[in-house]
């Protein structure tokens, strides 16, 4: 039986080869395609320019970014935050979290999409490197890409090369009127009160809690009337796995403490690289404390008990999530 065609399919129909584009008539254009595209050479889509690999648009970015460097016209804030180069760094750190790390990010909605908050977290893997992955884990994956600004100490200012990126990646010096400046900004201030203690614990100890200081940060969340985000890291232990102390050594650098690996320093630079152990960050409900007198912050047994409170908070997190991973490293 013979097709019946309409005119209206005739005209709109395409030919093998043929352009596939509309003509100002709203007629089909007869012309040939240029081979893979579908279009002729008059329809063809401009095609984005590229200086060798990269799009030329991401070239011009770049450079531009590079002159304004070395220029100095970028911007910084009273701490010496870098905004625009702290966004520019967090993606070069997101496969590592996806592929390296495969970290499992959890409780992220109990993080304020505006607004102050402290938040308090464990602290270890012999180099701070849990710092960085919660830093650039918010940024990156947080629906509101917020900026957490970290209380670190001195010595992570004295060093010749990390001081300064330090500081432009928005980290302060853990001084209460710092911490408390930028509360009062309505900032995200995250702090780790074993310090030293915690990131520098052997093997032996891992997963167990050090002492949480004399509680200066309940002070401060109870002076700006903030709330308390808990957070427990998972992960971080097992990077660089600390089996000794090279205490000699660390007397002579000014270090609190010279870390001895399975791998560092036997392998050289080989034994830097971190272990691929399987993440866990959970960032548990915020704790409020605008319920509390003015002076609350005042009262040493109240602080001593909100300490307590928290700490066994993160470490009864880090018990579950421990239990909830498979192994270390998968």
């Amino acid at each position: 039986m013979a097709q019946v065609i309409s005119l209206e399919d005739a005209r709109t129909r395409t030919a093998p080869g043929q352009c596939t584009a509309m003509t100002t008539q709203g007629r089909r254009c007869r012309r040939k395609a240029v081979q893979g595209t579908g279009f002729c050479s008059v329809h063809l889509p401009a095609q984005p320019e590229h200086i060798g690999p990269f799009p030329a648009e991401a070239v011009e970015d770049f450079l531009d970014f590079v002159r304004r460097r070395m220029t100095g016209a970028y911007e910084v804030d009273e701490f010496g935050f870098d905004r625009e180069l702290t966004e520019r760094l967090a993606p070069l750190f997101r496969p590592i979290g996806e592929h390296y790390w495969r970290i499992d990010w959890r409780g992220l909605e109990n993080i304020p999409s505006e607004g102050a908050a402290l938040l308090v977290s464990n602290h270890a893997g012999t180099i701070p490197v849990d710092a960085l992955v919660v830093k650039f884990g918010i940024l990156n994956e947080h629906p509101a890409k917020r900026h957490l600004r970290l209380l670190a100490a001195d010595l992570a200012f004295r060093l010749p090369f990390s001081g300064p990126i330090a500081r432009k990646m928005g980290n302060t010096l853990a001084t209460p009127d710092d911490a408390y400046r930028l509360l009062n900004k309505g900032e995200l201030v995250g702090v780790f009160p074993e310090g030293f203690k915690g990131v520098g614990k052997g093997w032996k100890e891992r997963y167990r809690l050090q002492r949480f200081g004399r509680g200066g940060f309940i002070e401060l969340a109870l002076k700006a009337k903030v709330p308390m985000i808990p957070v427990a890291i998972v992960g971080s232990e097992e990077i660089y796995p600390m089996i000794g102390n090279a205490r000699l050594i660390a007397r002579l650098g000014g270090f609190p403490y010279f870390p001895i690996t399975p791998f560092f320093p036997w392998l050289g630079p080989l034994g830097a690289i971190p272990l691929p152990s399987k993440w866990i960050v959970e960032f548990g409900e915020p704790i409020p404390t605008d319920h509390f007198d003015e002076d609350a912050w005042q009262d040493a047994m109240l602080v001593f008990n909100e300490t307590d409170r928290i700490r066994d908070q993160i470490q009864q997190m880090l018990y579950r999530n421990l239990m909830s991973r498979r192994s270390a490293f998968f």
